[in-house]
């Protein structure tokens, strides 16, 4: 009779060691990317003619870049343009650090800061595709504390105290990705109010050495009054911290190592993360402005500029701390552009990049006619095709506090990003130059 019970114990100890492995397979199976039928290759650089480009009027560029940096509007800048899949101009111009003389490369690395925004937000279509939650979800239903939000009535000055009013309705994902939920910015917030608010709540907005992390932050966040009712006006905000923090949540683990698996790892964008490990630190480009005349390091104000090699390197700001190169950023749009696949990797399906891609915000509280915003782009429509220099309908588009800027024209497969790190500087005209200059570079 023992040893009966002994090979049945055996017996349920195989069985149950087999459905463990097989749960453990399933779950890492659902940590990874899928395969795709469909096999686009990495971007490679080509010969401009090679993708429908003309290689001297990429030299403008050159011109109008070299003539930027030779006048003092810009210390230097590293341009990329793709074409079809290929790298068709990718240069380095002056210098990545005015006091020790060091020259810009391309490969250096740049703060993205809100360039962050749409990698975050692909982040969490990857897990909405896989059925973890709807984007009209309240986003309370995975943090609780944004429960029973409440919207600015008064704000008194000399005690930093305030009265709200119960929001109409919850905060959802979508308002999130839409800057349509009412959540403000802190110290960069058009609303000094706000500003206020949320740096006596201890609410960390971005770039910071201290040790906070996402999750202790946005926690903080949800117990402030919001700009507006959710869905009612649309507030550039720190939504998309929230939706990292979300993601923590949902897909259980920490925010940082979801974007190496899930994105950064199968796209190859070996040089993009939060923070730089030692080897990479010498890569980082200087934040420099100018002062009467002469480019110098950016001061340390309310916040480091440092803070991709220095401090804490614990708060995973989804909304602007990323780092990045030129050809990493590149690689993301080129992403886009291929339906949601490189590589042979399907990050998202077309279905989903078609739906991110769809004007979001109502004509009634969006003013702007010659763009329109997405689930994670700004896009542009007709009228901003007839305002010239943009792209083409649908060509969709962001930039970041220390000056970079990217756009990605699905029509004509066409891909530029421009990567500056200045701040405090006026003049600077490199931007709306560039797109323009990329444009007319098609010779088909």
């Amino acid at each position: 009779m023992n040893r009966m019970c002994r090979q049945i114990f055996k017996v349920q100890t195989c069985l149950l060691a087999g459905l463990l492995s097989i749960v453990a397979m399933t779950s890492q199976t659902s940590l990874a990317q899928t395969r795709s039928a469909r096999i686009s290759p990495p971007l490679a650089e080509a010969a401009p003619a090679s993708a429908g480009v003309s290689a001297e009027r990429l030299a403008r560029i050159d011109t109008m870049l070299a003539k930027a940096i030779s006048e003092g509007t810009i210390p230097g800048a590293v341009a990329l343009v793709a074409r079809k899949g290929k790298i068709v101009h990718h240069q380095a111009y002056g210098l990545a650090d005015t006091q020790s003389n060091r020259a810009m490369k391309r490969d250096d690395i740049f703060r993205i800061a809100s360039q962050s925004k749409a990698i975050t937000a692909t982040a969490v279509m990857i897990l909405w595709e896989e059925g973890r939650f709807r984007l009209d979800d309240p986003v309370s239903r995975y943090i609780p504390e944004f429960r029973n939000m409440q919207v600015l009535k008064s704000y008194n000055e000399p005690d930093g105290s305030w009265t709200g009013e119960p929001a109409k309705r919850e905060i959802t994902i979508r308002h999130l990705l839409t800057h349509t939920s009412g959540l403000g910015y802190g110290q960069i917030d058009a609303d000094p109010r706000f500003k206020k608010i949320y740096e006596k709540a201890g609410v960390v907005d971005l770039f910071t050495t201290e040790k906070v992390t996402i999750g202790e932050s946005v926690k903080r966040l949800a117990k402030l009054p919001l700009h507006h009712h959710p869905g009612e006006k649309y507030t550039y905000s720190e939504g998309l911290d929230v939706l990292g923090y979300l993601i923590e949540v949902v897909a259980g683990m920490p925010f940082d190592v979801f974007l190496k698996k899930r994105l950064f790892d199968p796209l190859g964008m070996v040089d993009t993360g939060f923070y730089l490990p030692a080897e990479k630190a010498g890569r980082l480009v200087t934040v420099q402005k100018l002062d009467q005349g002469r480019w110098v390091r950016y001061p340390v104000t309310f916040y480091d500029p440092d803070y991709p090699i220095k401090g804490a390197q614990s708060f995973f700001s989804g909304g602007a701390g990323l780092c990045s190169t030129a050809r990493d950023y590149a690689t993301f749009l080129q992403m886009y552009l291929n339906g949601g696949e490189l590589n042979g990797v399907r990050i998202l399906s077309r279905t989903t990049i078609r739906t991110i891609m769809q004007p979001q915000i109502p004509k009634e509280i969006w003013s702007n006619e010659n763009a329109q915003y997405g689930l994670a782009f700004g896009l542009v429509t007709e009228k901003g095709v007839a305002l010239g220099g943009q792209g083409s309908v649908g060509t969709f588009d962001w930039g970041g506090y220390f000056n970079t800027q990217f756009f990605a024209d699905p029509v004509e497969g066409t891909i530029g990003v421009l990567m500056k790190q200045t701040r405090d500087s006026s003049g600077d005209e490199t931007g709306w130059r560039f797109r323009l200059l990329v444009g007319q570079t098609i010779d088909e």
